[in-house]
C-alpha cells in the first residue's frame, strides 16, 4: 500500500528521520519525531505504523551492528531476552488490528516521566565501559529476561514511539548495566521487535515502501552518527540527551 506524497514533503521526511535517527540511537524514542511527522501528512493510522516499523528497522539494525562490533553488546549472553522480545512484538503487532491503543496511549507520558525521573535521581557515577554481562546460566536471570522481553517487546509491537527508553531504563534498574552497556541493550532489542513487528505489518499490507525506504536510508545515517557518538562520549553524553527526549516524549503525549 503506499500514499502518494510530493518531493518536498519526502525531502521534509528524510531530515526528520535523520534526526530521529540520531536521537534514538543515543536514547531511544526516534519513533516520537518519525510517527508524528508521518501523520501530519494525512497517512491512515495502521499505514503509519507499518511504514514506521520499515523506518524503525533501519536504524536499530545500524546502531545495533555498531554496538555489536565494537563488542559492547554481545548476542549470546541476552538469548532468553531476544526470543521473549520477538515473541511479545509477535504478538503486539497482531493485536494492534484487534484492539483500541487509546488507553496504552494514555498511560504511556506517566511510564515515560517515571523512567526519567529514575534517570534524574543522583546515584553514584558507573564506569562508561560496560562490565561483562554473566552467562545466563542462573534460571531467575533468564526468567526476568524472558519476561522483560516479552513485556517491552509487546508494547513495541503494538504502538512503539518510546520503546529505546524503556529498554534503557530496565537495561540499567534490572541488569544494573551502565549508560553505554544499556544503550547497546536498548538499540539490539529494539532490532528484534522492529524487524519482528516489520515481518507482520508487510503480511498484513500496512508498509508504504517509497516512504518507508527514503526515510529508512536517512534514519539510519542518523543512527550511525548517534552510537558513535554515544559510545565515544559515554554517560555525559547520554544521559541529558535521554532525559530531554523522554521529557519531549511525555509532554507530546499529553498535548497530543
Amino acid at each position: 500500500m503506499e500514499h502518494a506524497l510530493d518531493p518536498t514533503t519526502i525531502l521534509l521526511l528524510g531530515i526528520a528521520a535523520l534526526l530521529a535517527g540520531f536521537v534514538d540511537a543515543i536514547a531511544g524514542g526516534g519513533g516520537m519525531l518519525v510517527m508524528p511527522a508521518l501523520l501530519g501528512t494525512g497517512m491512515p493510522p495502521h499505514l503509519v505504523v507499518g511504514t514506521n516499523k520499515l523506518i524503525g528497522t533501519f536504524g536499530t539494525f545500524s546502531a545495533s551492528l555498531t554496538f555489536v562490533r565494537k563488542g559492547l553488546f554481545k548476542p549470546a549472553l541476552w538469548w532468553a531476552m531476544s526470543f521473549g522480545t520477538f515473541a511479545g512484538a509477535l504478538v503486539g503487532a497482531v493485536l494492534i488490528y484487534l484492539m483500541s491503543a487509546g488507553v496504552l496511549k494514555k498511560l504511556l507520558p506517566l511510564a515515560i516521566l517515571l523512567a526519567a525521573a529514575y534517570l534524574a535521581w543522583p546515584r553514584r557515577s558507573t564506569s562508561a565501559t560496560p562490565h561483562p554481562e554473566p552467562a545466563e546460566a542462573h534460571p531467575f536471570r533468564r526468567s526476568v529476561k524472558l519476561l522483560t522481553g516479552c513485556l517491552i517487546g509487546f508494547y513495541d509491537g503494538f504502538i512503539g514511539p518510546g520503546t529505546g527508553a524503556f529498554w534503557m531504563a530496565a537495561a540499567m534498574k534490572l541488569f544494573r548495566l551502565d549508560l553505554v552497556a544499556a544503550a547497546g541493550v536498548a538499540r539490539f532489542m529494539n532490532f528484534v521487535s522492529n524487524a519482528t513487528a516489520l515481518l507482520t505489518f508487510a503480511v498484513f499490507g500496512n508498509i508504504d515502501y517509497v516512504v518507508g525506504l527514503t526515510m529508512g536510508v536517512t534514519l539510519m545515517l542518523g543512527a550511525f552518527v548517534g552510537a558513535h557518538s554515544a559510545i565515544r562520549y559515554g554517560a555525559p553524553f547520554i544521559r541529558p540527551v535521554f532525559l530531554a527526549v523522554v521529557v519531549l516524549m511525555a509532554a507530546r503525549l499529553l498535548i497530543g
